[in-house]
């Protein structure tokens, strides 16, 4: 028998530590704290940590799409096979003009 894993979608408990950083203790209330820190040498790590690791649609609880298009060079690097991923998503937002 397969067990039923529960994963959140809203992330309003700032103390709780998201599944998606099953393997770290980083809670969300951190994970806010660094990603709205543009200096912040961690910054880019959790990103990378976030694309490659939650939903797409959780995502954006996080970070906005500009932000991730404005970052890209430094976050792909680190995505691994969520590479592709990214990059088909933020080429149609492009051509659809949702990016620029």
């Amino acid at each position: 028998m397969c067990a039923l894993v529960l994963t959140r979608t809203k992330f309003d408990d700032e103390r709780e530590v998201p599944y998606f950083f099953w393997d770290r203790r980083v809670t969300v209330g951190e994970l806010r704290s660094v990603l709205a820190e543009r200096e912040n040498p961690k910054r880019i790590l959790l990103l990378r940590l976030l694309l490659r690791e939650a939903r797409p649609d959780e995502v954006w609880s996080f970070v906005t799409p500009a932000e991730v298009a404005e970052e890209w060079d430094a976050i792909s690097p680190g995505l691994g096979r969520r590479r592709q991923f990214w990059e088909w998503l933020l080429r149609a937002w492009r051509e659809h003009g949702f990016l620029r």
